[in-house]
């Protein structure tokens, strides 16, 4: 055998033997990522397969599969049901072997799947529930909460409004764990910043006929009306609202979580003017830009929502923390992503805090008037900016165990 066979041996098997120690510690040799989403129902635009979409991107551009690892996307439908998502979070870690569940619109099953988490020493990615408690009191090690948080959109839009003489607030809130805390953390700004609540009325989610809810909170007086709820909620409550008459009445809408496919499907004519908090838009920059055009190519043209970009980065996070560590054990790898400073294309620079809460900015928007749009899906104008360190509650205030 010659001297350059030889070295070519050699160096193949130093190869192989560094992917296999590199790998050693990845179970099954795959990396599993489950969507766990709304495929039917109120949250399927502004997540559902999107959401899948921004998995599998994520992963494509993370570039882990060409240096030798092997990574699946599954997905599966909550239905909005926490008994529904727990099974399907059990049978996962149990029998199908997945490494992490992200997205889970839906706060009452996101708690769920959390705590089921926690007991399997698995990660949670969850970019598409609401509620702070994610990462207050029932906040754990292994889930990270990516997108926004009800503590967020209150401070943003409530804080906003209240200031600008919306103070005195009825709600109209969706009847579960997302619309009880937005509802609580809104007010609590609401209060703080000089205003008052006259009062409010839970919803069933997925409400069709909100026209009980609607006279109740015109009979109200209140000046500013909190929608409370999200997705087809939120839309079927804007537009019978119109039907009413009450913006006409004197009376004013706030959206308290609004996503860009609520803005599609209401239409310009009845959304514009409306005043709410995101934390990613698709026409911030180029790199938004690119992402929103090779999503939309693949899931039927919807462009991405503040959801559906938190998947992808969180995601995207994950991997980079499951090839520093060179493992996929759940609570090492959410451990690692806290460790590590974030940086993708769709939030740029961050953090991730002990309780698990991602840091950056938000943005207080605008929809456009018909006028003002150039484009399909050219909804927004940013208002105002807040920044990472005052868009999210403060650590201290979360009653979170794991802040020392």
């Amino acid at each position: 055998m010659n001297a350059f066979k030889r070295t070519a041996i050699a160096l193949g098997v130093a190869t192989a033997l560094s992917l296999g120690t590199a790998h050693a510690q990845v179970s099954d040799n795959l990396i599993k990522i489950g969507v766990l989403t709304d495929m039917s129902s109120l949250y399927t635009d502004l997540a559902g397969a999107g959401s899948v979409v921004a998995a599998k991107l994520a992963v494509e551009d993370s570039g882990i599969e060409k240096r030798g690892y092997k990574v699946e996307v599954i997905s599966a439908d909550h239905q909005n049901k926490a008994d529904v998502g727990s099974s399907v979070a059990r049978q996962w870690y149990d029998v199908d072997k997945v490494d992490v569940i992200v997205d889970t619109p839906n706060s009452g099953v996101a708690l769920a799947v959390s705590q089921i988490t926690r007991d399997k020493g698995k990660a949670f990615l969850a970019s598409g529930p609401g509620s702070s408690d994610l990462t207050g009191a029932k906040c754990s090690p292994n889930t990270v909460h990516w997108a926004y948080d009800t503590w967020m959109l209150a401070n943003g839009t409530g804080t906003a409004i209240t200031k600008g003489g919306g103070d005195s607030w009825f709600f109209i809130s969706a009847d579960y764990a997302f619309g009880a805390a937005l509802e609580r953390d809104t007010a609590a700004a609401v209060i703080k910043n000089g205003g008052k609540v006259i009062g409010g009325v839970k919803a069933p989610l997925n409400t069709q006929d909100f026209s009980s809810f609607l006279l109740q909170a015109q009979a109200s007086k209140a000046k500013i009306i909190g929608l409370a709820n999200a997705g087809g909620d939120t839309t079927n409550s804007i537009k019978q609202a119109a039907e009413f008459g009450i913006v006409k009445g004197g009376q004013k809408l706030a959206g308290l979580l609004v996503f860009l496919t609520d803005i599609h499907a209401l239409g310009l004519q009845t959304a514009q003017g409306l005043t709410f908090t995101e934390t990613f838009y698709w026409d911030q920059n180029d790199a938004s830009r690119a992402f929103a055009k090779r999503f939309s190519a693949l899931d039927k043209g919807i462009y991405p929502t503040m959801v559906h970009a938190g998947v992808y980065a969180s995601v995207l996070h994950y991997l980079k923390a499951v090839e520093a560590l060179k493992s996929d054990d759940g609570t090492k790898v959410v451990a690692k992503m806290k460790e590590m400073s974030t940086d993708d294309p769709l939030f740029g620079k961050g953090t991730i805090r002990v309780d698990g809460r991602k840091i950056h900015p938000a943005y207080l928007v605008q929809v456009k008037t018909p006028a003002e749009s150039k484009a399909p899906w050219d909804y927004y104008k940013i208002v105002a900016t807040i920044p990472a360190d005052q868009a999210f509650r403060p650590l201290a205030d979360g009653g979170c165990s794991l802040v020392k």
